[in-house]
């Protein structure tokens, strides 16, 4: 299910463009790789990560952030659905 491409990443972004977050790409020292500020609604990813660290970063907010899914399509209603179903492996 899960491609670490830069379509799948497309895809992941344009996901959470529907949704109430903002998604930002910045340098930073993050331990996890990532940063979430719940109150302000945006996630910033480290913009130095491959694709596949993007992909991972991006994999593990959306399964601890609930997101507002009322502006979604049918197609990335789908995607969340099944990501919220998959597991992130290495």
């Amino acid at each position: 299910m899960i491609k670490y491409t830069n379509q799948f990443l497309l895809k992941l972004e344009e996901m959470i463009g529907e949704s109430d977050y903002m998604l930002r790409y910045e340098k930073g020292n993050f331990k996890s790789g990532y940063c979430v500020l719940k109150d302000q609604k945006i996630m910033i990813v480290n913009k130095f990560y491959t694709t596949e660290g993007k992909i991972n970063a991006l994999l593990d907010i959306v399964k601890g952030t609930e997101l507002d899914t009322s502006k979604f399509s049918e197609k990335n209603m789908k995607l969340y659905e099944e990501l919220q179903q998959t597991s992130v492996s290495n």
